[in-house]
């Protein structure tokens, strides 16, 4: 049973970790299969994991943590007790609507070693493709 989904999807934070989840994972160079076995669980289920419909238990992301090398709090960075406190009170989600998948944590991780004309050159070629893409499915 997808226990981190309420009225509108997942918790913003069950979603915020399995995001973490899933950006370590790819930058790692698992798929999910491998940390799958890793855990004793099926792809499926690390797919449930990183997309927030199901809460990963305080265990789980224990050895999640050990799998990946990390701090348990690693999958808690970038949230903060206001965004969280905000939630509470019915404020706005956090912005996870755009998919990791391998090649966006590739393009972020290697844009800072581009000198400055060259990432603005990648922005606009980026932007140029997204706007596009708009408008070639209207």
């Amino acid at each position: 049973m997808a226990r981190g989904k309420g009225e509108e999807g997942p918790h913003p934070v069950d979603r915020h970790v399995g995001r973490r989840v899933c950006e370590k994972r790819l930058a790692l160079g698992y798929n999910q299969s491998d940390l799958g076995r890793a855990l004793g669980l099926t792809f499926q289920q690390i797919q449930k994991y990183e997309k927030g419909a199901n809460r990963i238990s305080a265990s789980k992301l224990w050895d999640i943590a050990r799998f990946f090398k990390v701090d348990i709090g690693y999958f808690f960075e970038g949230l903060s007790g206001a965004q969280i406190a905000g939630l509470a009170e019915g404020g706005s989600d956090f912005d996870h609507d755009f998919p990791a998948t391998r090649y966006t944590i590739e393009i972020s991780r290697l844009a800072p070693q581009l000198s400055t004309r060259q990432q603005k050159l990648a922005l606009e070629l980026i932007r140029d493709m997204a706007d596009r893409k708009e408008t070639d499915e209207d």
